[in-house]
C-alpha cells in the first residue's frame, strides 16, 4: 500500500488506490460512505487530503520530511468541491425527471413479484421496460416525488441512478404511521391492520439507514436479518418494535407462515407499546 494511500484511510478517507497526479479528487469516508465527503490531491513528493465533516483544514503528506510541499490551493480545492455539488444536484435532478416519465407510463396491474409474495390480486403500478414488465414503487421526500425504486419479476431491486434516497419513501393509508424496510412488507400492514379494525398508515423505508432517519413515532416492523441490521436499526429509532422470532423472516414473510390473524394480533400489541410509550410522563 502506498504511504499516502496509508496516510488518507488515517485520516477516515476511503481510497485504495493511488489517484491521478496534480488534481484534487473527491473520495468517500468512513463516515459517510456513500458520499464523497473527502477530498485528495497527490502530487508524487507530496500530497494533500481532507475529510471535510471532522477536519476544518487539509492535512499535508510529505514523501520525506524534506520535501517542500507548495501552499494548499484552497481556489482548486473549493472548485473541485462544488464541481462534486453540481454532479450530484444534475443526477438528482435528472432522476426526478425520469421517475414521473416512469411513473407518467406505468399501468395499475398485477405483477409476478407481488404474486410470489402472497398478492396475486393486488394491483401495482407496472412500467413496461424493454418488454418486461417492472414493478415500480414512487419514492418521495417531503411529498415530492424524487426516484423510484423497480423490482423486477425476479424480485431484483434497483433504485434510479443518481436519486436520492436518503430520506425518502412510500406511504400507504393515513393513521399512526408504522414503519417497514420492504415493500411486501409494507403491503402486508394494510391487511393485519384492517382484520382488528386499526387505523394506521404505513410508510417504507426500503433500507435500514432510511429507517433510523424517519421512524422518529409510531411502530417499526423490523426485518430478522441474519446480519442483524434490522434489529439494529430498530434499536437505533428508540421506538417500540416488533421482530418475527425466526431469522430471515420479515412481517411479509411471518404473515404468510402463522397466517393474518396471528400476524395482526402481533401488530395490534405493537401499536399499543407505542400508544403507552407516547402516553407516558416524561
Amino acid at each position: 500500500m502506498s504511504d499516502f494511500v496509508a496516510f488518507c484511510r488515517g485520516l477516515g478517507l476511503v481510497l485504495d488506490s493511488l489517484p491521478p497526479v496534480g488534481r484534487w479528487v473527491r473520495v468517500p469516508t468512513e463516515s459517510h460512505p456513500r458520499k464523497k465527503n473527502g477530498a485528495v490531491k497527490f502530487m508524487g513528493t507530496h500530497g494533500f487530503a481532507q475529510e471535510h465533516s471532522t477536519m476544518q483544514d487539509v492535512a499535508v503528506w510529505k514523501a520525506d520530511e524534506n520535501t517542500d510541499a507548495p501552499p494548499i490551493d484552497h481556489a482548486a480545492l473549493k472548485a473541485a468541491t462544488q464541481r462534486e455539488h453540481d454532479r450530484i444536484a444534475q443526477g438528482r435532478a435528472r432522476a426526478a425527471e425520469r421517475a414521473q416519465a416512469i411513473v407518467a407510463q406505468s399501468r395499475q396491474g398485477t405483477h409476478a413479484y407481488l404474486a410470489a409474495k402472497g398478492f396475486p390480486e393486488t394491483l401495482g403500478l407496472v412500467w413496461m421496460r424493454e418488454g418486461q414488465p417492472v414493478l415500480v414503487v414512487p419514492m418521495r421526500v417531503g411529498g415530492k416525488l424524487v426516484g423510484c425504486q423497480l423490482i423486477d419479476e425476479a424480485g431484483d431491486k434497483k433504485f434510479l441512478l443518481g436519486q436520492v434516497t436518503r430520506g425518502a419513501s412510500f406511504v400507504i393509508g393515513q393513521g399512526e404511521p408504522v414503519y417497514c424496510e420492504g415493500y411486501a412488507t409494507a403491503l402486508s400492514d394494510p391487511k393485519a391492520l384492517q382484520a382488528p379494525r386499526l387505523r394506521g398508515s404505513v410508510v417504507g423505508c426500503c433500507s435500514g439507514f432510511n429507517l433510523q432517519l424517519l421512524a422518529t413515532s409510531g411502530v417499526v416492523l423490523a426485518d430478522n436479518d441474519e446480519s442483524k441490521t434490522g434489529e439494529r436499526a430498530a434499536l437505533a429509532t428508540g421506538r417500540p418494535f416488533w421482530m418475527s422470532p425466526v431469522t430471515g423472516e420479515d412481517f411479509n414473510d411471518y404473515a404468510g407462515r402463522v397466517g393474518l390473524f396471528a400476524a395482526s394480533q402481533a401488530l395490534k400489541t405493537a401499536l399499543a407499546q407505542s400508544r403507552r410509550a407516547r402516553e407516558a410522563p416524561a
